[in-house]
């Protein structure tokens, strides 16, 4: 048994080196984020987290003090087996926890419609308010199997598995989904935000630092969900505006019949770009009316409206 120990110790230091080296690969995207909204969710979670070690620290503490006081050699100890009360320590451990509970609830409670996805942005940065009449830059996002499109309306363009913005100017993300629910996540960025068939959700975002950043699928969606990724670009606005430059001279046209053919279950797609975009075709998406014979959902649902409110021949 001795002559186990170096090697279980060279083990154990052998395994401890090789986490931290891991460690060291990896950038804590979720406490050091290029953009204002995750880091503001960032500091939310360190928050509550010191919130929450301000009763894991002293109860570990106390766990491995007791133990030691009253092991079974120290015949010193206090020995007091009649005990069964005691006000001051019943007040701390019942006030203690339940004002970091009302702490933690009300930080909650604030971060929580102060970070609300669909609520436009106020600000840039901790320091630099947002301008009045500045103007979202608009993004339309299709989750499909398993790619993902993203469609500038503004510009005109759209790309497959590429996402671009300019830094410092706030985004406007509007999401949906073909078949399955899924989930878009840009942790520089943001938190994630479900995309859903038939369903419209948002997301107002920002990044302050030029860079590449990657953007996954959280959510999973079947047997591609894995290859699910894109490289999102955060770009000075001169070098965004060439970007959609560029897409506009390679990319081909987006119209019904090539989203249809993009539409088929495909793994691990390349970039694509369009340098041009049929005008419904996100609305048809949404609606679930891309295929010609389809009634879109809208219309089917003002169609409902109509025959609720309309009386009926003969009533009175």
């Amino acid at each position: 048994m001795l002559k186990n120990q170096p090697f279980r110790a060279s083990a154990w230091l052998a395994a401890v080196a090789a986490s931290v080296a891991l460690a060291g690969c990896s950038k804590a995207v979720v406490l050091n984020p290029a953009g204002d909204v995750a880091a503001q969710q960032g500091n939310l979670v360190i928050t509550a987290t010191l919130l929450m070690l301000l009763i894991i620290v002293p109860v570990i503490i106390a766990t491995l003090v007791f133990a030691w006081k009253y092991r079974q050699s120290n015949q010193s100890a206090p020995y007091e087996p009649d005990w069964h009360h005691s006000t001051v320590l019943e007040l701390v451990i019942w006030t203690v926890p339940l004002m970091i509970i009302i702490a933690l609830g009300a930080i909650t409670w604030i971060g929580t419609h102060k970070l609300d996805p669909y609520r436009p942005l106020d600000r840039i940065d901790a320091q630099r308010p947002l301008a009045e009449g500045v103007k979202p830059l608009e993004v339309q996002v299709v989750a499909m199997d398993w790619k993902w499109l993203f469609v500038y309306p503004e510009q005109g363009i759209a790309t497959v598995n590429e996402l671009a913005a300019p830094v410092d100017r706030p985004i406007l993300f509007k999401l949906t989904a073909t078949s399955t629910m899924n989930a878009f996540y840009v942790p520089d960025l943001a938190g994630m935000i479900y995309a859903m068939p038939g369903m419209q959700t948002e997301l107002n975002a920002i990044i302050n630092r030029a860079g590449v950043y990657p953007g996954l699928a959280s959510h999973y969606s079947g047997p591609g969900f894995s290859g699910m990724t894109f490289k999102f670009h955060g770009l000075p606005e001169a070098d965004f505006q060439r970007w959609v430059e560029q897409a506009r001279a390679d990319g081909k046209a987006l119209d019904q019949a090539s989203y249809l053919q993009l539409a088929k279950p495909s793994e691990r797609d390349p970039v694509q770009r369009f340098a041009s975009v049929q005008a419904d075709l996100y609305d048809r998406v949404l609606n679930r009316c891309v295929e010609d014979g389809h009634t879109c959902m809208h219309q089917t649902e003002m169609a409902k409206d109509a025959r609720a409110v309309t009386p009926q021949a003969g009533s009175h």
